[in-house]
């Protein structure tokens, strides 16, 4: 086992949280783990992702061992994904935050909304 320090700037560990942290890889990692997926799929899927930004984290997925890439021989040829193992135990432990979001967006934006408006009713001293 690694003896890394996360908290150390050089530590690799710290590659594998961006991956965790990152909303593109939960969304993805949710999908796939229902079965299996088309590219376009998942784009339509996940609203807002830009066809770069979907090709950019399904290679990085892949890269790091947690999303399989099938390409199907037809014209044009088919590209298939599913969640590896691996990934499959990283989808069950980010899951709960993609839950948690859901279960406390309105809480958190009214948060927000009250901090936005203290920071306006404060008014900029003078320099």
């Amino acid at each position: 086992m690694n003896d890394g320090n996360v908290y150390a700037a050089a530590c690799p560990t710290r590659q594998i949280l961006d991956r965790v942290g990152d909303k593109w890889a939960v969304l993805l990692l949710g999908l796939l783990m229902e079965g299996p997926r088309r590219f376009n799929e998942l784009r339509r899927a996940i609203g807002g992702i830009s066809q770069k930004m979907l090709s950019q984290t399904l290679k990085s997925l892949e890269r790091d061992g947690l999303v399989h890439r099938r390409a199907i021989a037809t014209v044009p040829v088919t590209v298939e994904y599913t969640v590896t193992p691996l990934g499959a135990t990283l989808a069950d432990a980010v899951d709960p935050l993609r839950h948690w979001a859901e279960n406390n967006l309105q809480e958190v934006q009214a948060a927000q909304r009250r901090y936005d408006s203290q920071l306006k009713s404060v008014s900029p001293s003078p320099v």
